[in-house]
C-alpha cells in the first residue's frame, strides 16, 4: 500500500481507499479503484470524506468511493436507519418497512440492497416489483402500516446522481428530531462489518399492482366533476414521463377517470436512466418540456404535462389565445389548483370552517389570498415539501387538510399521500381543464380570470453566488447587515414588515409590534413592503450562493392586456433588484 502513501491525495482519503482495498469488498470495487489512481484528483474527491446522509437522506455522484452512491453507501446507510427505527419502536413486532425506485441507472440494485439489509435486521420489507413514483411510496407506508420507508431517487437531478430518501410513519420525509437523530445513527456506521447484509431473505415480500390499484382508487376520490370529465373526455391531453416513473401510473389514471385522448411522448416513455431525449429530466426547465410541446403543436393538443423521473413534481404548458403554448411556473400551476379546489369545495358545500392549505414561505403569496377569501385558513412552512406533510400530521384529527404546493412545481391533494405528489397533480389539472373546456374555456382563460380577479401575481429569483471561505463569510455577513439594518423602503415603497424566520419573529414596522413565528429556526428574513411586494433573502443549504425571492402584483384588466401586465411587472422585479443593488 505504499505507493497510496504517495499520492498527491487527502491523509481521509489515503485511509479510506487503504480500508475498502484490505476490507471485505468486492474484488469488481477493488479493481475499479486501483484503475483510479491514474486520475488522483478524481480519486481524492471519491474517498477524501464520506457521502453526508442530510435532512433529507443521500444524494450524489454515483460511483466507487466513500464520497459516492453506490452499494455500500447504500447498505452503511440503511443500517443506520434500521438501528434507529427500531429504538423508536421497540413494540413493534415486526417493524414493517416499504421500499420504491425510479428509473435511474442503478436504482433497482440499490433498492434490493436496502431491502436485504432491513430484512437482515428483522424488518417486514415490502419491496415494490419494479420502478414506481414517489407518492406511491409515500402512500404505501400509510397503507401498510409501515415505521418507515425508501425511495430510491435523485428527483431531477443529471444521470450521474441517485439518491435515497427516508420516510417515517406518516408516510412524510424525515423531521426533526427524526432527521438529525438518523444522521447521528448513520454516522456510527464507519464499518461494512457493522452493516447486516443477509439471512433475512424470507422477510421480504414483493407488492405491486394491488397496491397502485388502492393508491388509483383513493387519487379518483379527489374528482369534483366526474361528470365533466365523461362529457370532455376527448380533451387532447399530451403527456411525458422524461423516461421516469410516471409512466407507470400517469396514463393509468387519466385513462381511469374516463380520458380517452391522452398521447404520451412515445420517444420519452421509454424508462431510461440516461434521459437521451432531454439535457435535463427537469420540468421547470423549457428544454425538458420540448418535445412534449412539439406533439402539443402537431396535434392541436389543449394542454400538456411532464413529470420528473420519480413522478413527485409536475410541469404544465398551456395554449394561449394566439395559438402560442405557454410554460407555466410553479406559482401559477399552484394558483389554478387552488383556485378550482377552494371555488367548488365553496359551492359544493363542502366547506365546514375546519379546512386548511398550506405553502411554503417562498411560494407566491396568491394561493394564499385565494384561501382567506373563501374562508379558508393558510399555514405557512419552510422551504421543503417534508414540512408541508409535517403540518399535516400536527392538524390530524382537528382540521381539514385540502392541498399544499410550492413554487418548485410540487402540489399535494388530500391527505392520503404525504409528500409531492404528480400522479394526484396532473388528474386535478385535467379535470380542471375540462371544467374550463364546460365553460366554453381554455386553462390559460381560467388563469387571467383568477388574475382578473385577485390580482395579477408575478414571482422572480435571483441567486448571487460567493465562492470558497471568504464567500461563505460575505454571505453570513450579507445576511447580518441585511437583520441589522433592514431596508427602510424597497423601490420607493415602504418597508411594513419584517419576518425574521431565525429569531422567529414578525416585526410591523409601522407600529413596532411583533409576534412570534411559530416554525423552526431557519436563516431567512422576508420584507412585506405597502405596495404589496415581498423580497425573501435565504442562504442556499448546498450551494455557496445567497437566494432572493421576489414577488410583485398589478391589476390585470382583461385577457388582452395579458402580455403588457406580465413585461411591467417583469421590469417591476429589475428595479427592484436595481434598487437593492443586486444588478
Amino acid at each position: 500500500m505504499d505507493y497510496i502513501d504517495n499520492l498527491n491525495i487527502d491523509a481521509s482519503a489515503k485511509a479510506n481507499i487503504k480500508h475498502w482495498l484490505e476490507g471485505s469488498y468486492d474484488e469488481e470495487t477493488k479493481q475499479a479503484i486501483r484503475l483510479m489512481m491514474d486520475d488522483p484528483a478524481e480519486l481524492n474527491e471519491s474517498f477524501y470524506r464520506s457521502l453526508e446522509f442530510g435532512t433529507g437522506g443521500l444524494r450524489g455522484i454515483m460511483g466507487v468511493g466513500t464520497n459516492r452512491m453506490n452499494k455500500y453507501t447504500v447498505a452503511m446507510a440503511t443500517q443506520g436507519l434500521a438501528n434507529y427505527v427500531k429504538k423508536c419502536f421497540p413494540k413493534a413486532s415486526p417493524i414493517k418497512a416499504a421500499i420504491s425506485h425510479d428509473s435511474r441507472n442503478h436504482s433497482r440494485e440499490f433498492a434490493e440492497i436496502t431491502a436485504h439489509v432491513l430484512a437482515a435486521n428483522g424488518f417486514k420489507v415490502y419491496l415494490f416489483d419494479s420502478m414506481r413514483p414517489t407518492p406511491e411510496l409515500s402512500f404505501a407506508v400509510r397503507q401498510l402500516g409501515c415505521q418507515t420507508g425508501v425511495m430510491l431517487t435523485a428527483s431531477h437531478n443529471p444521470k450521474e446522481y441517485n439518491g435515497y430518501k427516508a420516510y417515517w410513519d406518516d408516510g412524510c420525509q424525515l423531521v426533526a428530531p427524526h432527521d438529525s437523530n438518523v444522521i447521528d445513527e448513520v454516522m456510527r456506521i464507519q464499518r461494512l462489518e457493522d452493516v447486516k447484509m443477509a439471512g433475512g431473505e424470507s422477510n421480504i415480500e414483493m407488492i405491486g399492482e394491488a397496491v397502485d390499484n388502492l393508491f388509483l382508487d383513493r387519487i379518483e376520490k379527489n374528482s369534483l366533476h366526474p361528470e365533466l370529465i365523461r362529457k370532455h373526455h376527448d380533451l387532447k391531453i399530451v403527456y411525458t414521463p422524461l423516461h421516469g416513473t410516471g409512466i407507470t401510473l400517469i396514463p393509468k389514471m387519466l385513462e381511469k377517470l374516463g380520458f380517452s385522448n391522452v398521447n404520451v411522448v412515445k420517444e420519452q416513455a421509454v424508462p431510461d436512466g440516461n434521459f437521451p431525449t432531454t439535457p435535463s429530466p427537469n420540468p421547470e426547465e423549457k428544454a425538458a418540456m420540448k418535445m412534449a410541446v412539439d406533439l402539443a403543436r402537431e396535434i392541436d393538443a389543449d394542454i400538456v404535462f411532464a413529470s420528473d423521473p420519480d413522478a413527485d413534481r409536475v410541469g404544465v404548458a398551456v395554449k394561449r389565445p394566439d395559438g402560442e403554448w405557454m410554460l407555466l411556473n410553479g406559482n401559477q400551476t399552484f394558483s389554478v389548483l387552488a383556485y378550482y379546489l377552494l371555488k367548488e369545495w365553496k359551492v359544493g358545500g363542502r366547506l365546514a370552517g375546519n379546512e386548511y392549505i398550506v405553502k411554503t414561505i417562498v411560494t407566491s403569496e396568491l394561493p394564499a389570498d385565494i384561501a382567506k377569501r373563501a374562508g379558508v385558513k393558510v399555514y405557512d412552512v419552510l422551504t421543503g415539501f417534508k414540512f408541508i406533510g409535517d403540518k399535516i400530521r400536527q392538524c390530524e384529527g382537528s382540521e381539514r387538510f385540502i392541498m399544499g404546493g410550492e413554487e418548485s412545481y410540487g402540489y399535494m391533494i388530500g391527505d392520503f399521500v404525504r409528500d409531492k405528489d404528480a400522479v394526484a397533480a396532473c388528474s386535478m389539472i385535467a379535470e380542471i381543464a375540462a371544467w374550463a373546456r364546460e365553460q366554453g374555456k381554455t386553462f390559460f382563460d381560467v388563469l387571467v380570470d383568477l388574475y382578473r380577479e385577485y390580482g395579477f401575481y408575478k414571482e422572480g429569483l435571483l441567486s448571487v453566488v460567493r465562492k470558497g471561505k471568504s464567500g461563505a463569510e460575505e454571505i453570513q455577513q450579507m445576511m447580518k447587515d441585511y437583520r441589522e439594518n433592514p431596508p427602510a423602503e424597497i423601490d420607493g415603497s415602504r418597508v411594513v414588515c419584517l419576518k425574521d424566520y431565525k429569531l422567529k419573529t414578525s416585526t410591523d414596522l409601522l407600529t413596532g409590534k411583533s409576534e412570534p413565528i411559530d416554525l423552526p429556526a431557519s436563516n431567512v428574513l422576508q420584507f412585506f413592503t405597502e405596495a404589496g411586494e415581498k423580497v425573501t433573502v435565504r442562504p442556499s443549504g448546498t450551494e455557496p450562493k445567497i437566494k432572493y425571492y421576489f414577488g410583485v402584483k398589478g391589476d390585470l384588466c382583461c385577457k388582452d392586456c395579458f402580455d403588457k401586465t406580465n413585461a411591467m411587472l417583469d421590469e417591476k422585479i429589475e428595479s427592484i433588484k436595481k434598487s437593492m443593488n443586486l444588478i
